[in-house]
């Protein structure tokens, strides 16, 4: 019924009036700082670090006392540091460790920088915020010039399995796994797959489920990493022998897409739509629904603000980082309102997960100050600087892009080592693509453009960066790799930078292959 489509967006614009829209953003990180330290004072956390004295700073005359005391007290954490000193208390049925009550679920996450599994605690509080800001995100489609039939349509969320693992004291699982699960009742009727088909754990019997049966739906909107939505849109034109995904989804208008950078993918994408679509970039990791992008033809996302995450911002220097990326115990922070415009920073945030100060690993680039907007060029520990090239992965997606476009080729994954070369050292690049590729020229394009995008790195490969190999890989090496190890699907993603056993591993894998 095409007027439910036209209520639904009538009643979307009615309520598209936001707090954020209207409040100063140091205002609203302020008061939000306060309700997270009141909320939390009484816990073992708020009591060892003296919450309450921290809050009197609320009282002074001095707008940024409250931020000094913060500071002052608790010291920043990585997830180690959280973890054994205060998260695994919560996995033996302890209540009111770092946030009140007890925590039933942990979102399982290997990030890209860390072999082994973390368990990041996932409460109440945060379910709550983070479907809150899933629906702000919504509300926002009101500004994209879309008819009013996308707005009764199916929403595919492709994630890992909503089955969790049931531990005794707790429940285990992948975030997308849990949020599908925890769904709210008047969502589920729009949400695709469906709970039979999402709760599958095995990734190909989950693909050839929904390929069986994408005619059958009405999809309008689709959500998940790139990396897989391109591999299940290829199986469903396979499977249904189409030539473009519209020809099964006619009313696809929307893809919500996070976790890595969307460009490498773009080219690939268009291959398999039968018209433009737009894409909308979304932030959300395993400790919180960070940011999201909330007007059309706007690559920048507006920091989420005023939903249960306050933010600190570290200058991604050598000042306040070591050279394997860590932050230094001294690193100086910023609020929101502090921070410089096209500067990059690392993320801290203090959540209603009961993370404090916690180093998230991502570093964002400030597009705007005043609305908040940032763009995430990389994360601490995926930067290559083995001799002072300060290598990000912005540069490294942008000249692999730029590349792609010389040659008219796709390249949706890559990844990069930093290795020795006798006494000084050189980069070993891993390109995955489906074409036949000269890895000679590949390589000198892609070492041309990098000394054009990044001036260290032109400097040093003139002195001590002797050299740039480049391999040529099938995509199917990297996906069963990922496989190999257990990380398909949902938030997964292949690490751009991969060092130390990370990369004896992929060496290892590829050899034997």
């Amino acid at each position: 019924m095409p007027i439910l489509g036209t209520l639904l967006k009538k009643g979307i614009r009615i309520r598209e009036s936001l707090e954020q829209d209207y409040t100063n953003p140091l205002d609203l990180q302020k008061n939000e700082l306060k309700d997270l330290l009141m909320t939390a004072e009484a816990t073992e956390f708020g009591r060892h670090y003296k919450f309450k004295e921290i809050l009197n700073g609320f009282k002074s005359w001095d707008q940024k006392r409250f931020f000094e005391n913060f500071r002052n007290n608790v010291p920043i954490h990585n997830y180690n540091q959280m973890y054994s000193e205060w998260w695994y208390m919560l996995k033996q049925g302890r209540k009111d460790v770092s946030w009140p009550g007890r925590v039933k679920y942990f979102a399982l996450s290997s990030g890209t920088s860390e072999a082994a599994s973390k368990y990041l605690p996932i409460t109440r509080d945060m379910k709550k915020a983070i479907q809150k800001t899933s629906v702000r995100q919504i509300l926002t489609l009101s500004k994209y010039d879309l008819p009013p039939e996308v707005f009764q349509g199916g929403i595919l969320m492709l994630g890992g399995s909503t089955h969790l693992n049931n531990r005794g004291s707790y429940f285990e699982g992948d975030l997308s796994g849990i949020q599908a699960a925890q769904l709210p009742f008047w969502f589920q009727h729009f949400y695709k797959p469906g709970k039979k088909i999402a709760k599958t754990r095995d990734w190909d019997s989950k693909l050839n489920e929904i390929a069986t049966n994408a005619k059958n739906w009405n999809i309008n909107i689709i959500v998940g990493v790139p990396a897989w939505i391109q591999i299940l849109m290829e199986k469903i034109i396979a499977f249904h022998q189409v030539e473009n995904i519209h020809q099964i989804w006619p009313n696809l208008s929307v893809y919500v897409h996070g976790g890595v950078s969307f460009d490498p993918y773009r080219k690939g994408f268009s291959k398999l739509l039968g018209r433009e679509i737009f894409y909308i970039e979304t932030y959300l990791a395993s400790e919180g629904f960070i940011a999201f992008q909330y007007k059309p033809n706007h690559r920048a996302m507006r920091l989420v603000l005023n939903n249960g995450i306050f933010y600190e911002f570290v200058p991604f220097d050598e000042k306040n980082f070591d050279e394997n990326g860590d932050v230094k115990e001294d690193a100086q922070t910023f609020m929101i309102d502090e921070v410089e415009e096209g500067k990059e920073y690392a993320l801290l945030i203090s959540t209603c997960a009961g993370a404090w100060r916690y180093m998230i690993g991502d570093v964002v680039k400030i597009v705007s100050r005043e609305e908040a907007e940032i763009v995430i060029t990389g994360r601490t520990k995926h930067f290559l600087s083995l001799c002072g090239e300060h290598l990000s992965v912005d540069n490294m997606n942008k000249a692999i892009e730029m590349v792609a476009d010389d040659m008219n080729i796709e390249v949706p994954e890559f990844t990069v080592a930093g290795i020795p070369h006798g006494s000084l050292f050189a980069h070993h690049w891993f390109v995955g693509t489906e074409e036949g590729v000269d890895s000679t020229m590949f390589r000198d394009k892609l070492d041309a453009y990098l000394k054009e995008l990044n001036d260290d790195y032109a400097v040093e490969r003139s002195a001590a960066l002797k050299d740039v190999v480049v391999d040529i890989l099938p995509l199917k090496t990297f996906y069963d790799w990922m496989e190999s190890r257990g990380k398909v699907g949902g938030q997964n993603k292949f690490p751009r930078v991969i060092k130390g056993t990370l990369l004896e591993d992929w060496q290892s894998f590829i050899n034997k292959g």
